[in-house]
């Protein structure tokens, strides 16, 4: 347990300073290209409905098997070698799995884009971000897609994998981060993927339904620890009223808390691959959404972050001492 600890916050602390620079051979993108090879070999568009839902569920079962063997593989042969070798590679698998920095980052760009009035790479910056069409987006547009994918994210790239990373160290963080990283590759309802996609998109959402409510409340509880910009009890208002306001059960969750800590309102109307989607809006306009708010958006992300992993450490501590 106490390695453990070690390594978790350190882990944190390694990807606050560090973020994931392009140039670091990263996991997740292993993994992503490891699902892409099944996907191509398994989605065949001439079969019927129930082979592709049963190609998924054997792509699901697969990736994870894969990915569970690996990690532990590494971990026991490195804890084999020395503890600190353990400690060492626990850490940087740690921080492999959070995305705390590189969000904020990503966020940011579209940030610096909207400050400089300049709304073809503030389109550019946000399309590496979100899974719907920016062509169409006005400033306002841009701003609210960074904004909702820092608020979902809080929870699905921070939060929940860091929950999980608690619990049964990097072996089940990356299980998550694959199960993640499988939704968001193949989990649309678009031709392509509806009936191969069916099983990492439900699989995504189990495993994100109690993640996504400890982050809102998590992210309620930092609303009052950053000043007058931020109001916790609207937030918990708009959360209770609107966390639905979603196909997913869970993605509304954070965006409602971030909504209303925010005083504006987000999601409504979206296009994804050349399709309007209509969808209901989530909190109340109270004011209008400025690109500020995206840097609020992420203070409140690195506020809920903080707290997760103090808390997390504490629950630790308590179990170790017990």
């Amino acid at each position: 347990m106490i390695y453990h600890m070690i390594a978790f916050g350190l882990g944190f602390c390694l990807d606050l300073l560090l973020g994931d620079p392009y140039w670091l051979p990263h996991p997740i993108r292993v993994i992503g290209n490891f699902i892409g090879i099944l996907e191509k070999r398994m989605n065949k568009k001439e079969c019927s409905e129930k082979y592709l839902v049963r190609a998924g569920i054997g792509m699901v079962a697969l990736v994870l098997l894969t990915v569970l063997m690996v990690t532990a593989l590494l971990l026991i042969l490195a804890y084999r070698i020395h503890p600190v070798a353990g400690v060492i590679l626990e850490m940087i698998m740690t921080y492999q799995i959070l995305a705390t920095k590189c969000l904020k980052v990503e966020s940011m760009k579209v940030y610096n884009c909207l400050k400089e009035n300049d709304l073809i790479a503030a389109r550019h910056a946000v399309s590496m971000i979100v899974g719907r069409d920016t062509g169409r987006l006005d400033e306002t547009g841009v701003a609210k897609a960074a904004i909702e994918t820092v608020a979902e994210n809080t929870s699905d790239g921070v939060i929940a994998p860091m929950l999980y990373t608690a619990l049964g160290g990097p072996v089940l963080g990356f299980f998550y981060k694959a199960v993640n990283t499988m939704d968001s590759m193949v989990g649309y309802k678009n031709e392509r993927y509806l009936h191969f996609g069916r099983a990492a998109a439900k699989f995504d959402d189990i495993c994100n339904y109690i993640p996504s409510r400890i982050s809102a409340y998590l992210m309620i509880a930092g609303t009052h620890f950053l000043g007058k910009e931020y109001d916790g009890k609207h937030a918990y208002y708009i959360y209770k009223r609107d966390r639905y306001h979603h196909a997913s059960p869970n993605s509304a969750q954070t965006e409602a808390v971030c909504a209303g800590a925010l005083s504006i309102q987000l999601a409504g109307d979206a296009w994804y691959f050349g399709k309007l989607v209509k969808k209901p809006f989530i909190g109340d306009a109270l004011r209008p959404v400025e690109y500020e708010d995206i840097r609020r958006a992420n203070r409140l992300l690195y506020a809920t972050a903080f707290l997760c992993e103090g808390i997390c450490l504490l629950v630790m501590g308590l179990l170790f001492f017990i």
